[in-house]
Order: C-alpha cells, then sequence, then structure tokens
C-alpha cells in the first residue's frame, strides 16, 4: 500500500496512483443501473428521485433499465404480495453479476401495514439477499437518494478476495435463487428461505 500523503503529493504533480481493485470499484459504484421496476406508492417516490429536483443522475443511476439483463441494482419499491414474489425472484435471477437489492418503504421490508393480510410477504428478504433497507411509508426521494449513496460507499470498499468479497466473487454463495411456489389453495406461497452464510 501506498502512503496516502505520497499519493496526494503525486496527485498534485498529475501522477495517480491506484490500484486495481480501486479502479475496479470505482467503476461499478459510479454506474449503477436500477431496474424499471415498481410494484406500489414507494414506486412514485422512486420516479420522483429521478426528476430535475432530486437528479439521481447525479450519482450515475440516471439509466432506469427497461430490461433486468441490463440492470444491476433492483429496488424493491412497494408492497411484495403472495402472488407477485415469483416474479420478483425470476427478475432477480435474470440480472447479471454484480447484482444488488434496495428494499424500499415499509411493505417491502415487513409487509408495512398490510403485514397481517394473508397475501402479502413478510418482507423480500426472506427471498433475495437485500443489501439496504429504507424504512418510511413511503420513504423521501432524499431516503432512497441516501441509499444509493450507502450502497456505492459498500460497493467503493469492497476487496476482490478474501471473506468480505462481493457475492459474485464468493463460490459458495448461490448467483440463483428459488423461485417460489403458490400452493395449492394460491393463498400462501411455500417457503424457501436464503441459505445460511
Amino acid at each position: 500500500m501506498i502512503d496516502e500523503r505520497l499519493k496526494s503529493e503525486l496527485a498534485k504533480q498529475g501522477v495517480f496512483v491506484t490500484s486495481l481493485q480501486e479502479l475496479y470499484n470505482w467503476g461499478r459504484s459510479n454506474s449503477v443501473w436500477p431496474l424499471s421496476f415498481g410494484l406500489a406508492c414507494c414506486a412514485i417516490e422512486m420516479m420522483a428521485a429521478s426528476m430535475a429536483r432530486f437528479d439521481i443522475s447525479r450519482f450515475g443511476s440516471e439509466v432506469f433499465r427497461p430490461s433486468p439483463r441490463q440492470a444491476d441494482l433492483m429496488i424493491v419499491a412497494g408492497t411484495v404480495t403472495k402472488k407477485m414474489a415469483p416474479q420478483v425472484v425470476r427478475l432477480y435471477n435474470q440480472m447479471p453479476e454484480p447484482k444488488y437489492v434496495i428494499a424500499m418503504g415499509a411493505c417491502a421490508i415487513s409487509g408495512g401495514p398490510f403485514k397481517q393480510g394473508y397475501n402479502v410477504l413478510k418482507g423480500i428478504d426472506r427471498y433475495l439477499p437485500v443489501d439496504i433497507h429504507i424504512p418510511g411509508c413511503p420513504p423521501r426521494p432524499e431516503a432512497l437518494l441516501h441509499a444509493l449513496i450507502t450502497l456505492q460507499e459498500k460497493m467503493a470498499h469492497q476487496p476482490l478476495t478474501g471473506s468480505d468479497c462481493p457475492r459474485h466473487l464468493n463460490p459458495n454463495m448461490p448467483s440463483e435463487f428459488p423461485v417460489p411456489k403458490l400452493a395449492a389453495h394460491q393463498t400462501s406461497v411455500c417457503i424457501s428461505h436464503l441459505p445460511a452464510v
């Protein structure tokens, strides 16, 4: 590792010193492309974050991709019903690695005000690995921007090797998750929990 003071002095002279890991993480963290996907009222706040007042493009995430094959961030914005859960997991499985998940709003985190309902999941983290949780009902666009900045910081400091490396570089972590199936009476989902880390 090079000393930070020496790095600063070299930068003043126009010489930039970096590592392959820093360059790789810089590229990943500054070009996060969210999936154009929303489930309920939180999606309105997600759309507002891309408008001129909040301007998510300042963080390199203005390109909401229409296809999961082109996205690397899924923002689960809103209530996930048991009928919608298989489609959410299927979309996640179609995203290329490295991929990340933000659970936006109380409904996506825990079921929210509909938690006692027979048709609502008690949180998407039962089926997908969630990186950032945004509480609120619905959370403001500023909260989504804060979550995006937090995710970028997480990506920028991830080592490429070792136990703290990203999921896609860990051979023991699954890249696909089982799609939940509706039970015979169509009101409950067969639970398929995430594997233990």
